[in-house]
């Protein structure tokens, strides 16, 4: 009987930690947001820029980086995660939409 109480003390101890653990959470960079956003379309067509510079700034509101960098940031993370990525968000240089695979 004893080893039984043990084991139940043990078990209501590691779910305990399980809880606390559910409840923490972890500082995101951009770079793991965008490189996440990409993971996350990865059995799309291809990533349009412009919806991912919205998402990520949508979750991440005071998000300091600007559009060319999340470009550039989502479109190494498209290369090296092998997503076809459509450059469509407008900008001074490049008025119309480049879709690259």
């Amino acid at each position: 009987m004893l080893e039984g109480r043990s084991m139940l003390d043990e078990s209501r101890s590691v779910g305990r930690e399980e809880l606390l653990m559910s409840h923490t959470f972890h500082t995101v960079t951009v770079e793991g947001a965008a490189e996440a956003y990409v993971l996350s379309r990865g059995k799309a067509r291809y990533l349009s820029i412009a919806q991912a510079i919205r998402a990520i700034r949508t979750l991440m509101p005071a998000c300091k980086a600007t559009n060319h960098e999340l470009e550039e940031m989502l479109a190494a993370a498209c290369v090296v995660h092998g997503v076809p990525v459509a450059f469509d968000a407008k900008t001074a240089d490049s008025p119309e939409p480049r879709l690259h695979s």
